[in-house]
């Protein structure tokens, strides 16, 4: 009877650390989908911009049909992505095909001054400061998950109750940057050159009065 208790005993200690385990890595697991949430909501935010930040540079630039075409196959493959990694990989060049587009804003003085076009550079900015708000706490849930995942003796087990390390969202070097137009920069006015003595222009001495 007493090895029976025993083998009770460890079986319900072993039971009980199996659970405890799954529900800490279920916590921290649904604390990374809803962190990826967050992020989902500002590229939505994101994705319903850019059509009328094309119209609007389309307006000044109509000849620039291959940066309009590159952008809009970028978002429609950014809507279209499926898991976190494909949608990683989409919005980074997402984000690239609209530096090309806010280049070429560059370019147009008037487009420049459009106050349309001035608001909706503005509510990108604004989304894409969210974006990496939202980015920075997805990936430091990631973290803590990953690192739970691969700590022992959860490492053991945590493959076999069917979880896996999640990727970080990592913004790749030409779309970490949020595309900004420059609208107060104006040409400065050329200076004239200081003349030097030797440059001067030289004057008729004075000759005195005759008396």
């Amino acid at each position: 009877m007493t090895i029976i208790w025993i083998l009770l005993i460890v079986a319900v200690v072993i039971a009980a650390w199996l659970i405890a385990v799954y529900n800490g890595l279920i916590k921290a697991k649904n604390r990374t989908d809803e962190a990826w949430s967050d992020i989902d909501v500002q590229l939505k935010r994101r994705h319903d911009l850019i059509p009328n930040i094309v119209s609007t540079v389309k307006g000044y630039a109509s000849h620039e049909s291959s940066v309009f075409t590159q952008v809009t196959e970028a978002r429609s493959k950014a809507m279209q992505a499926g898991t976190i990694d494909e949608k990683i990989a989409s919005e980074n060049q997402l984000m690239g095909t609209m530096k090309s587009l806010f280049a070429v804003a560059e370019s147009y003085p008037e487009l420049k001054a459009n106050q349309n076009f001035l608001h909706l550079q503005q509510e990108l900015a604004d989304t894409e400061n969210k974006v990496q708000a939202s980015r920075r706490f997805y990936n430091g849930n990631v973290r803590d998950f990953n690192t739970k995942l691969q700590v022992f003796p959860t490492n053991m087990i945590g493959s076999m109750l069917g979880f896996k390390a999640y990727k970080f969202f990592e913004a790749e070097e030409e779309a970490k940057a949020v595309p900004v137009v420059d609208f107060e920069k104006k040409p400065e006015a050329p200076t004239a050159p200081v003349p030097t003595p030797e440059s001067a222009t030289p004057t008729e001495e004075t000759k005195p009065d005759n008396q």
